[in-house]
Parts: structure tokens; C-alpha cells; sequence
């Protein structure tokens, strides 16, 4: 039930009787970040995660009884249980955790913020957190959505709207910059920002069994998916049901119309080793975060040679490209194979991630 960011967000938009919870602010050792969220009914947890063990047991039980009396709350939580207490936990540290059982009725704000994720269109999630009694608090949620995009060196992005007081567009611009959650203190209250930023785009050349198979991982692994292919009765909706997009036309005419981004993911699948070369043709060289074919190690030698002597490729751009796709892990079957390929872009992504790049 560990959902990434986008999946609780969808859970957000069209669910019922659900709260919220979400560390805005840590301490010392915690199991989880700022950001980390899990939401919960008056059943318990539903989906997501803040940790686990302990700190989750104990948000759990706030959040239930938060859903009884429709308070919300930002709870203190300290790890600091007895080590013989073996069902308590050692961190030492202790997690702020905002819990907010009226997330029903901010339901529109979630929905922008999934179309933002879905349309590629980047923003802050915003919470302005005011103080009441005690740990009960009153929340206002606004989804700031970027009016332009932003280039390089061409300053911060444009906002739809001004923040609230205390986080303005230099703050919010830091936050879509690096990609991380932050809490501002402002005149006794707080605002917590979590940042929308576009899913990263997984391009598949062609939609056959293993296209198919890959895209149906890639969405689940918070990819926007775009399959191509010059044959309709493989690049249709029916198909490649999974796909957010799916483009009918000659191949390397289709993935050279693709936006260039850093955050593209380049799948090359197709029937054959001319419509590989092909696509290869159309996405090598050019900024991305992956590129990948499919192939034996002899096709990949003889297509890697002809490349180099055509001028097609630079020998660093050809050591760019993972091929034989995939991580090594046995694969024989059409799923095997689509597998080894999703652990490749999760690896590839995550590494990114750690780099601070998105």
C-alpha cells in the first residue's frame, strides 16, 4: 500500500470518508521524510504510508478519531519507546504530522492537481495550516499551477496565483526546482507546499506483445506512457489500453515530433531489426533520461557498427543507449522481459532522483 504521490492524489480526488495524513516536519531518526503520506477511513489504513510500525499505529488511531468528530489535527509524535517495548520504536526522533479529515470537501484542489500530473502542467499543492486549540488545527488547501513554462535563464516560473502570505513566487519557484515538500512558518501559522511536477514520459516505439507489456507496467509505475506504431491495428486504445497516448504513423517520423525533454524515457520494441534502426535513429543523440532497444547482442554489434560508420552516431551517444535492454535477470518470456525493462527505468529514475535531478 506504499502508492506513490500521483496514486494518492487520484485517491484524493474521487474518494469519500477519507483523512489525510502527511509529515510536514522531522526531527532526529524518523522512518519516514517530510512528504510521506498514507491515507485512512474510519477502517484504517487505505493507502500509503508514514513510516509504519509505531509512528504509523499511532497516526492511525488520530486520524480514526478524526474522522469521528471532524477535527483536523497536526500531532506530535515522539519515537522514543522503551527498547524492550518490542513493538515500539528506537528512532529517537519525532515527526509533525498534519491530519485532515475534511479532505472530501477540498476535492477540486486535488483534481487540479492530478491534471496537472496528467497534462504535464507543473504546480504546488499548498496547505495553509492555522493553529486553533491545542492540536486541532483548520486547514485551507490551493493548488497554484504554473501559468508558463519555464526555460533556462528565463527566471522563475509564472504562477496562476498568488501564494499565501508568507510564500511567495520565490518560495514556491525553489519548491518546483528541487522537487521537495518544505514547511514556512509565517505569523503563527504554517503552510506546508508539496510540489506537482509533470510524471516523466516513457516513449515506446512499437506496440506489439512487448510494448504492450511495458506500458501496462509504465503506468503503473507513474510514467505518462506514449506508444507508437505505423500498424493501427496495434496502436489503438484498444490495444495498448494503458497508454495516455497512442500515435498511428511511420515511426521515426512520430519520435522525431516528440518534444524534447530530460525527462523522456525512449523504449524501442518494435517487429524488426529496419524499424529499430529506425526509431534509433530518431531519439539518439538527443536530451533524455533513457534510451533503450531491444535486441540480441549480435544485432546491437552490427547495428552499433553500421551507426558509426554512417555518421549516424557518435561513439559517446551510442554508449548512452541501454542495449540489450533491460536489467539481467533471466528474462524469457514477453512479461519476464517487460519486467526487466520496468526495474531498468525505476533504477535509471531513482538515480536521478538522488541526484536532485526530476
Amino acid at each position: 500500500m506504499n502508492y506513490s504521490f500521483p496514486k494518492l492524489i487520484e485517491i484524493l480526488a474521487g474518494g469519500k470518508g477519507l483523512a489525510l495524513a502527511t509529515i510536514v516536519e522531522t526531527d532526529g531518526s524518523t522512518p519516514q521524510v517530510p512528504g510521506a503520506s498514507a491515507i485512512f477511513s474510519k477502517a484504517g489504513l487505505t493507502a500509503g504510508t508514514v513510516g509504519g510500525g509505531l509512528l504509523e499505529a499511532r497516526v492511525e488511531a488520530t486520524a480514526v478519531k478524526a474522522l469521528l468528530d471532524g477535527k483536523a489535527r497536526l500531532a506530535n509524535i515522539h519515537l522514543d519507546a522503551d527498547p524492550s517495548d518490542m513493538e515500539g520504536a528506537i528512532c529517537g526522533g519525532s515527526a509533525r504530522v498534519l491530519i485532515d479529515p475534511g479532505v472530501g470537501g477540498a476535492k477540486d484542489v486535488f483534481e487540479r492537481a492530478l491534471d496537472g500530473f496528467r497534462k504535464r502542467r507543473p504546480g504546488v499543492l499548498a496547505a495553509l495550516v492555522t493553529p486553533g486549540r491545542g492540536d486541532l488545527v483548520s486547514i485551507e488547501r490551493r493548488f497554484i499551477g504554473v501559468g508558463r513554462a519555464s526555460v533556462p535563464g528565463s527566471g522563475p516560473p509564472s504562477l496562476d496565483a498568488d501564494a499565501f502570505d508568507g510564500a511567495g513566487p520565490d518560495i514556491l519557484a525553489a519548491a518546483l526546482e528541487d522537487g521537495r515538500p518544505r514547511l514556512v512558518k509565517s505569523e503563527g501559522r504554517l503552510i506546508f507546499l508539496e510540489p506537482v511536477r509533470p510524471l516523466p514520459r516513457l516513449i515506446i516505439a512499437g506496440a506489439g506483445h512487448v510494448g504492450r507489456a511495458v506500458a501496462r507496467l509504465g503506468s503503473l509505475l507513474d510514467f505518462m506512457v506514449t506508444v507508437i506504431d505505423d500498424r493501427p491495428e496495434f496502436a489503438n486504445a484498444k490495444n495498448v489500453p494503458e497508454a495516455d497516448e497512442v500515435i498511428v504513423g511511420e515511426i521515426g517520423e512520430a519520435l522525431l515530433r516528440i518534444e524534447d525533454s530530460q525527462d523522456n524515457y525512449f523504449i524501442i520494441v518494435t517487429r524488426g531489426h529496419q524499424k529499430d534502426a529506425e526509431a534509433l535513429r530518431a531519439a539518439i543523440g538527443r536530451p533524455a533520461a533513457y534510451l533503450g532497444m531491444i535486441g540480441s547482442r549480435r544485432k546491437i554489434e552490427i547495428m552499433h557498427c553500421e551507426f558509426l560508420e554512417n555518421g549516424w552516431a557518435t561513439a559517446e551517444e551510442w554508449g548512452e543507449v541501454h542495449a540489450p535492454i533491460g536489467l539481467e535477470i533471466g528474462s524469457k518470456t514477453v512479461e519476464e522481459i517487460a519486467v526487466s525493462i520496468a526495474a531498468e527505468l525505476v533504477l535509471v529514475r531513482s538515480k536521478r532522483k538522488e541526484s536532485g535531478r526530476p
